[in-house]
C-alpha cells in the first residue's frame, strides 16, 4: 500500500468514528514527532499494539480486500502473566470490503456491529476447520448475543446494529459490510496477530508500504522504541 493511501484510511475511519460517536483515546493522534518524544510511559503500547492498523493483506486491492482498525486496548502475548488477558479493537469495514476466510488457534473473540442509522450490515461466512486447515463440511452452531444459531457449512449470518457473534477458536470466518459501511467492534482474549492467524490461502497479515509520502500516523507495527 502506498503510504498516502494508509494516512487516507486512518482519516476517513477517524471522521467515521467520530460521525458515529465512538472517540477514540489520546494516543489516536499522536503523529510520528510526538512518538519520538515518548519514553518506557508509552511501553504498553508499543508492546502490545494498541494503535492504528491498516491492511490490505498485500493484495494491492484495497477497496476489496482490507480492513482499517485500531486496537484500544489488549495484554502482552509475550508476557508470562499477562496484567491483561482481554483485548478489543474497532474496525471501519467499507461496503463490500473483504477480509479473508481465517481462524485463531488461541483467541475466542466477540464481533459486534455497533453502528447505528445510515450504517450498514456486516455478514460472516463460516467454516470449521478440519484437518490440515481445510475447511470441514460439518453443521456450525454459534452463539449470537447469547442465542443458539445453525447455519450448514459455509453458511452465512448477517448482523444488523447492535447484534453480535461469538467466534470460537478453529472457526474460520470471512466478514464484510452490506448494505453500507459499517462500525464493527471487537472484545475478545488477549490478540496476538503475529503467530494466531491463520489463513486459509496464506496471506500476509501487515501491508507493504510505499513511502510516497510521510506518515501521519504510525501505525501499531512501527513505534520507535526507547
Amino acid at each position: 500500500m502506498k503510504r498516502s493511501e494508509i494516512n487516507r484510511c486512518i482519516a476517513e475511519a477517524n471522521a467515521f468514528f467520530t460521525q458515529h460517536g465512538f472517540i477514540l483515546p489520546p494516543f489516536a493522534h499522536w503523529t510520528p514527532e510526538d512518538w519520538s518524544n515518548k519514553g518506557r510511559e508509552a511501553d504498553e503500547l508499543r508492546a502490545t499494539r494498541l494503535g492504528w492498523d491498516v491492511t490490505d493483506f498485500r493484495s494491492g486491492r484495497f477497496a476489496a480486500y482490507g480492513l482499517t482498525l485500531f486496537t484500544l486496548r489488549n495484554g502482552s502475548p509475550a508476557a508470562e502473566k499477562p496484567a491483561k488477558t482481554y483485548a478489543e479493537k474497532i474496525m471501519f469495514v467499507r461496503r463490500d470490503q473483504v477480509t479473508p476466510f481465517h481462524y485463531h488457534a488461541c483467541k475466542t473473540e466477540d464481533i459486534i456491529n455497533r453502528g447505528g442509522v445510515g450504517t450498514g450490515r456486516l455478514a460472516l461466512d463460516l467454516y470449521r476447520s478440519g484437518e490440515h486447515g481445510r475447511f470441514a463440511e460439518t453443521p456450525i452452531s454459534v452463539l449470537c448475543d447469547g442465542i443458539e444459531r445453525r447455519v450448514e457449512a459455509g453458511g452465512t449470518i448477517t448482523l444488523g446494529p447492535g447484534e453480535s457473534i461469538t467466534l470460537p477458536p478453529f472457526l474460520y470466518h470471512k466478514f464484510y459490510a452490506v448494505e453500507g459501511d459499517c462500525l464493527i467492534g471487537e472484545v475478545s482474549s488477549l490478540n496476538d496477530d503475529d503467530t494466531d492467524n491463520y489463513f486459509k490461502d496464506p496471506l500476509p497479515r501487515y501491508p507493504e508500504i510505499v513511502e510516497d509520502e510521510p506518515p501521519a500516523r504510525l501505525l501499531c507495527t512501527e513505534y520507535p522504541r526507547e
